[in-house]
C-alpha cells in the first residue's frame, strides 16, 4: 500500500509532514536513483521542473532541485507553468522525467508533487511504489557524483513558447475565434499568462479575471471550484461562454451564455458527438470514470458511442484509452484527455476544442450542452482522519448504511462511496431519477461515516 502517493501525486500541507523541504529533497534523490537505474544514454539525464503560483512553490522547487542535482541529474527550471505544459514538453524533449509542484484546486497552503514519464504520462502505480521503497533507504549515504558529474541547473522559461506555438498549430489549427466573446478565469494560478496568450492569438475577444497571483490567492473564491464570479461576468458582459481553470490548469469547466455550468461530462458529450460526425472518433467510444453522470451514458447510447468506465483519476482514464485506442476521455471534474495533443488533462486545449465546436457549428454552448440530460446527482464530502480513511468501509455500521441506501435506490439509481485520492475525505455520491430519494440515500451513508470516523 502506498504511503505518500495518491491519485495525483503527493499532496498535503506545505512545510508540514510529509511535505517538508527535506522530504522533497529525499524524494528527488529517490526519483534520481530510479532514473539512473534505467539510464542508457551518455552524459546526464534531464528533468523538467514546473510549479504553480503558491508561495510554498519556491521552497519545494529548490528542495527538489537540490535532490536531483545531488543525484547527478540536470534540472531545467520552467518556473510557473501549467501541468499539461510540463507533460507536453517532457514528451517532446530530451527530458527523462517531468516534475510539477502543485496542489491543483486545493487552497494555497497545500502543495503537492507529481511526476511525468518520458512519454508525458503520469507514473504508473508500480513506479511510485518503487520510489516509495527507495525512500526507506538511507538516502543521505553516498557516494555521490562529484566534480563535473554533479547536476547542473538551467533556466527554461522560453520552452513555454514551444507549447504555445505547437498548440496553436495542432489543437488551434484552422480555428478562428474572431467574434467570440469569452471570459477566462485563471484561478490566480499557473495559466495566468499562457491561457490568455493562446486565446488572444486565436482572435478571441477576451476578458480575463483572477489573473493576478500573489502566492496566497490561488483558487481563492475563483477558478473551477468557485465559479460564481465567472457566472456574473458572463451574464454581465454578454459573453458567448466562460472558462475556468483550476490552479494548475489541467482541467477546465465552462459557463454557457445563460450562466449555466457545463461540466466535464457535458464537454465530453459535445466533443464526442462532434468528433464522431467529423470522423475523428475511431473507435466510436470515450472513457469516463465511475463518477460520471448516468445522463452521459444515456446520451452516448443515443449517438451509438460506447462509454468505458474506470476508477477515479485521469491516469486510469488514460490507461484505458491506451488499451482501447479511444481518442477522448475524461472526468466530470473537467480533466479532459485528447491524446492527439497531450497525454494528461489539458484545460487550455479542452477550451480550444470546445470553442472550435461553437465556432464551426454556430450554435450557442447552451444548445450544444442540451445533448445530455443530467440525472440528479448529489455529492457529499465527509472529512475523516487520515488514519481512518482506508478502513471506513470495513465498519459494520457504515456497511449497513450503504446496504440501506442501495435498497432505497434499487432500480432507479446508484450510490457510490470512495476515498479521496488527495485529501482526508470520503466522497459519498448518489444519483437517480428522483432527487429527494437520492438526497435521502446519500445523507444516510454520510451520517453513518460521520458517526464512525468523522472529525
Amino acid at each position: 500500500m502506498r504511503r505518500y502517493f495518491g491519485t495525483d501525486g503527493i499532496r498535503g500541507k506545505a512545510n508540514a509532514h510529509p511535505l517538508t523541504a527535506d522530504f522533497a529533497r529525499r524524494l528527488a534523490i529517490a526519483c534520481g536513483r530510479k532514473i539512473l537505474s534505467e539510464w542508457e544514454g551518455t552524459g546526464k539525464p534531464l528533468v523538467l521542473l514546473g510549479k504553480d503560483t503558491r508561495l510554498s512553490g519556491y521552497l519545494l522547487e529548490y528542495s527538489l532541485s537540490s535532490g536531483f542535482l545531488t543525484a547527478g541529474i540536470d534540472v531545467v527550471r520552467l518556473g510557473v507553468t501549467p501541468t499539461p505544459v510540463v507533460a507536453y514538453l517532457t514528451k517532446h524533449s530530451d527530458a527523462l522525467m517531468g516534475a510539477v509542484i502543485s496542489a491543483s484546486h486545493n487552497p494555497y497552503d497545500d502543495n503537492g508533487i507529481k511526476f511525468f514519464s518520458k512519454a508525458g504520462m503520469k507514473l504508473p502505480d508500480e513506479t511510485e511504489e518503487e520510489i516509495e521503497a527507495l525512500l526507506d533507504e538511507d538516502l543521505d549515504k553516498g557516494p555521490w557524483p562529484t566534480g563535473a558529474s554533479v547536476g547542473r541547473m538551467y533556466e527554461g522559461f522560453q520552452l513555454i513558447d514551444r507549447y504555445i506555438s505547437e498548440t496553436l498549430e495542432t489543437a488551434g489549427s484552422k480555428v478562428s475565434l474572431a467574434g467570440q466573446r469569452i471570459v477566462m478565469d485563471c484561478a490566480n494560478g499557473a495559466a495566468y499568462l499562457v491561457g490568455p496568450r493562446v486565446f488572444r492569438e486565436l482572435g478571441a475577444s477576451l476578458r480575463v479575471i483572477h489573473n493576478s497571483p500573489n502566492g496566497v490567492n490561488i483558487n481563492e473564491g475563483c477558478g473551477s471550484t468557485h465559479m460564481q464570479s465567472l457566472v456574473r461576468e458572463v451574464r454581465n458582459s454578454g459573453a458567448h461562454f466562460g472558462v475556468a481553470f483550476d490552479g494548475d490548469a489541467d482541467r477546465a469547466l465552462f459557463i454557457d451564455e445563460l450562466g449555466n455550468l457545463v461540466d466535464g461530462d457535458r464537454v465530453m458529450a459535445i466533443l464526442a458527438t462532434w468528433m464522431k460526425d467529423k470522423g475523428l472518433l475511431s473507435p466510436a467510444c470515450l472513457v469516463a470514470t465511475v463518477m460520471s453522470n448516468m445522463g452521459l451514458f444515456k446520451a452516448m447510447e443515443r449517438q451509438n458511442i460506447d462509454v468505458r468506465q474506470t476508477k477515479v483519476g485521469d491516469r486510469y482514464v488514460l490507461e484505458e484509452m491506451l488499451a482501447t485506442g479511444a481518442r477522448l476521455g475524461g472526468e466530470q471534474s473537467g480533466h479532459i484527455i485528447l491524446p492527439d495533443y497531450n497525454f494528461t488533462g489539458d484545460g487550455i486545449t479542452t477550451a480550444i476544442r470546445l470553442a472550435a465546436v461553437i465556432s464551426e457549428t454556430g450554435r450557442p454552448l447552451s444548445e450544444l450542452a442540451g445533448i445530455m440530460k443530467k440525472f440528479p446527482q448529489i455529492l457529499v464530502n465527509v472529512r475523516v482522519t487520515p488514519e481512518s480513511k482506508a478502513g471506513v468501509m470495513e465498519i459494520e455500521s457504515v456497511q449497513s448504511a450503504v446496504a440501506q441506501a442501495e435498497t432505497l435506490m434499487a432500480g432507479s439509481g446508484r450510490i457510490l462511496v470512495r476515498p479521496s485520492g488527495t485529501e482526508a475525505l470520503l466522497r459519498v455520491m448518489g444519483e437517480g431519477e428522483e432527487e429527494g430519494l437520492v438526497r435521502k440515500a446519500v445523507n444516510t451513508v454520510a451520517e453513518a461515516i460521520r458517526k464512525s470516523a468523522g472529525v
